[in-house]
């Protein structure tokens, strides 16, 4: 079975071949010659996550599954959820959104927030979600050098270190990604 991964990250499917069982074959965006950049243009992460595969599945009818993920702040309502990547703008930097959000969130004594990823899957007219939330809070200041994006602000729920200061193997068990994709391939080795 080939598996399309509507990505153009290869160390993403790199790291998910690792995971699936050896009858399946990954292939990302590049794999199959699929260059240009899909629009999300949704208002949620489930929606960004089905446009991808939707694109995808239209154009070639393969199996095909994306995952999108955001970071939800309680006292923000939600914020910057779908838009994590590009909360401060456009030019997609973790440095500035990082720096938005702690300056957003000052006045605030609840810094309550969850990582959510969502994976979209189809096949054959056979869809499914699937979601992953880990838990924890946004930290006053930044901590550690591992990780990206947000990892160095945001301590999992029951640990005393971010997920910047974990090592991957302690941060994949527990992280939304993670806990999305086990979902995903338990249902795929059905």
């Amino acid at each position: 079975m080939t598996l399309i991964f509507a990505t153009h990250n290869p160390n993403k499917v790199k790291e998910i071949q690792a995971l699936l069982p050896s009858h399946i074959q990954l292939k990302s965006l590049f794999d199959i010659g699929y260059k240009e950049e899909i629009e999300e243009y949704g208002s949620t992460i489930e929606a960004n996550a089905k446009i991808k595969v939707e694109a995808i599945v239209e154009k070639y009818n393969f199996p095909c599954f994306a995952d999108d993920t955001g970071l939800e702040v309680e006292a923000l309502d939600g914020e910057p959820g779908v838009k994590s990547a590009r909360y401060a703008g456009e030019d997609k930097s973790d440095k500035a959104n990082k720096r938005k959000l702690l300056k957003n969130l000052e006045q605030f004594k609840d810094r309550s927030a969850r990582f959510k990823t969502v994976i979209y899957y189809k096949n054959q007219g056979v869809e499914h979600q699937f979601t992953g939330i880990c838990e924890g809070e946004i930290t006053k200041e930044e901590s550690g050098n591992g990780g990206f994006g947000y990892d160095p602000i945001f301590k999992p729920k029951g640990y005393s270190q971010t997920f910047a200061e974990m090592h991957s193997a302690q941060k994949n068990k527990i992280s939304h990604r993670s806990l999305a994709f086990q979902q995903l391939i338990e249902f795929l080795n059905i």
